[in-house]
């Protein structure tokens, strides 16, 4: 009885999302909705030493030999050396679900399906909880569970039946450093807060209760100075395969889930930064207002700028609001942080360079870079990252957009905020740059200036609109040969224009073109959505050639994943439309001027020809087409020839 008065509490209490990393959204089923996390799992006296794999790891690209795919049961489980471990440390950046993980712990227990070995769990959320200054640990259990039957001083006799848990324990903040001369070892001995949580973390009183501690890489350095082999797990965030888990899991209608795994997939940059739980969320939360009343994501308006502007408002949520100009200011120096080091390859920041940058700000700080603790031998002090390298190039984007007053300087020498130098370094040699230019067309696009404005109270500056309309114009005019139509024959440019998603600057940047040029290129979803964008806005296109490419609607290793049921593929792949939908439909925009239609070497088959043959019926100015080396097959070019003859179509040339 008493078990299940605490159990039902407890889970009470733990049902409060208070974490951004516990996912938002309400659901009806805390157990259809969680997704298993892959964990890295290496003892405390050992942890970071050989790889420091806390708080540089780009999520699970970070391979360590303790690193695997773990449930809450784990957390509790027998060590290499067969020790059950007594006091388990659980690392995360915000957002990596620590929280979650929790909840699970507490759900489960329950419900009596794990961590049986305890009849009683104490959970203290040290983020939101009102801790007396003065208390006994007798006191801290009462302030748990406020309508237990059972005196607190009984529940401690039998202490190996218990389970402390402490979650967000750098909310605490204050020291760890405590005489031990001081500490208590009787657990009704009222003392300072400090001292009572000392002598539990030290093992002075009740030693042989377990404890379950959740925190951020910023405290792991004080906490493992205090703590007595315990183990520590860094969340990694989710495998390859629990992200398309998780989408299921999200939207529970299969169809739903397979179009937006579909979407984030073709992405490489979003499917990427899904490895972080809270990301996961953001995406398909956007997927889902975008699904509904629409059968699918075609089109979809929301790229990838769009997508990290609503995260960065959510991680900011109600901080900053009494003093938009300290954010501004911390923003501006992550911002030049961030830059300078995509800049020169850099990824890990040491801890002056925090200092000297004035990031130093535990209010702020741990939502954007994580710690790493030296391990033993290392003798250099804590080394920072961005929580991913996505992130970073994020943010460096930000750095010449972000209005400033001129007075922020970095600490490794001004930075110049020179867009056309990027610009130019990334179309000479450095195709790294990549991202951080796609970033810096969303961020410019008037949608993500009123957002941020709204939502952050950051303002951004809409001057390097102009400086991206030329650089574009110029890029493609040096790349067509004197003679030749003008012609853009690099996908990035649809990329970047999608980013920004304005029709106004998409027929700008491509007015002066009429070719479209595209070689042995593998389209994705997201790519062909881009293109379908651009062409839609594209006037004066007369010709386009695909030569050598391939459109995919999924990643063909999904196809080949052997923990996908055959009839889950199958049924995928019938309800696809055909590889040119996108294409051929864009071309049917109503002031097309195309005339010629090149698809060649791109291995088509019976499947497009529906889509070709109303092409050539509604288009009245498409008189050349080419569909050289495609199996289209005796019913395909019966298809075709439906097109051919239809009183609209005006064909001159077909290969």
């Amino acid at each position: 009885e008493h078990r299940r008065d605490s159990r039902e509490h407890m889970v009470r209490e733990s049902r409060q999302d208070r974490e951004l990393g516990t996912c938002p959204r309400e659901s009806p089923s805390f157990h259809s909705r969680f997704t298993t996390l892959t964990i890295s799992r290496e003892p405390g006296s050992k942890h970071g030493a050989k790889d420091g794999a806390v708080g540089t790891s780009q999520g699970c690209g970070s391979t360590s030999s303790g690193t695997a795919t773990a449930t809450t049961s784990a957390l509790f489980e027998p060590g290499r050396d067969g020790q059950t471990p007594q006091v388990v440390v659980l690392v995360g950046a915000p957002g990596m679900g620590k929280t979650t993980m929790v909840r699970k712990v507490m759900v489960e227990w329950r419900e009596g399906a794990l961590h049986m070995q305890f009849d009683f769990v104490f959970c203290i959320d040290c983020k939101a909880v009102v801790l007396p200054m003065e208390a006994s640990v007798a006191d801290l259990v009462s302030k748990c569970c406020p309508g237990l039957r059972v005196p607190a001083g009984k529940i401690l006799d039998d202490q190996k039946r218990i389970l402390f848990i402490f979650d967000g324990f750098e909310a605490l903040g204050f020291s760890l450093v405590q005489p031990e001369a001081e500490l208590s070892s009787d657990p009704r001995e009222v003392k300072p807060l400090e001292l009572t949580l000392m002598s539990l973390l030290k093992k002075t009183v009740l030693p042989k209760a377990s404890l379950l501690i959740t925190t951020r890489p910023t405290a792991l350095g004080s906490l493992r100075q205090c703590l007595k082999g315990g183990f520590y797990m860094e969340i990694l965030g989710f495998s390859a395969a629990r992200r398309e888990e998780y989408f299921h899991r999200y939207f529970e209608n299969p169809s739903k889930a397979d179009m937006a795994f579909r979407f984030a997939r073709g992405n490489e940059v979003l499917y990427s930064l899904c490895v972080i739980p809270v990301m996961s969320w953001t995406i398909c939360t956007i997927l889902e207002q975008e699904l509904c009343g629409k059968k699918n994501l075609l089109e979809c308006s929301k790229a990838t700028t769009g997508m990290m502007v609503f995260y960065l408002s959510q991680l900011l949520k109600h901080r900053g609001r009494d003093n938009p100009q300290v954010l501004q200011q911390f923003l501006l120096r992550l911002c030049s942080l961030a830059a300078e080091g995509i800049w020169k390859h850099k990824v890990l920041f040491e801890e002056k360079e925090i200092k000297d940058c004035g990031l130093d700000q535990p209010g702020l700080l741990p939502f954007f870079l994580n710690e790493r603790i030296p391990g033993e031998g290392e003798d250099h002090g804590s080394v920072y990252a961005f929580t991913h390298l996505h992130l970073q190039e994020f943010f460096a984007a930000m750095f010449y957009v972000l209005e400033d007053d001129g007075e922020v300087v970095s600490s490794l020498g001004r930075l110049e905020k020179d867009v056309n130098k990027l610009l130019e370094c990334y179309n000479k040699s450095r195709k790294d740059l990549n991202v951080t230019v796609r970033f810096l067309f969303g961020l410019v696009s008037q949608k993500s200036i009123e957002y941020m404005d709204k939502t952050i109270g950051c303002r951004i500056s809409p001057r390097a609109r102009e400086e991206l309309l030329e650089w574009l114009q110029g890029r493609h005019r040096g790349l067509s040969h004197p003679g030749q139509a003008p012609k853009v024959s690099e996908m990035d440019t649809f990329h970047f224009l999608f980013e920004m998603n304005e029709k106004s600057f998409a027929q700008s940047a491509l007015g002066h073109f009429t070719d479209l040029d595209l070689r042995d290129t593998k389209l994705t979803l997201y790519d062909q959505m881009a293109l379908s964008f651009c062409i839609q806005h594209w006037a004066g296109l007369g010709c386009v050639t695909f030569q050598g490419c391939s459109f995919c609607w999924q990643d063909p290793e999904a196809e080949l994943d052997a923990s996908v049921p055959c009839a889950l593929v199958v049924r995928r792949r019938e309800e696809l439309p055909c590889p040119i939908h996108l294409l051929c439909r864009a071309l049917r925009h109503r002031d097309s001027a195309l005339q010629v239609l090149r698809l060649q070497w791109c291995r088509l088959s019976e499947s497009c020809c529906a889509e070709l043959a109303a092409l050539l019926a509604e288009h009245p100015g498409l008189a050349h087409l080419e569909l050289g080396d495609s199996s289209l097959g005796d019913s395909g070019v019966r298809l075709l020839c439906e097109g051919l003859r239809s009183p609209g179509c005006r064909l001159r040339i077909l290969r």
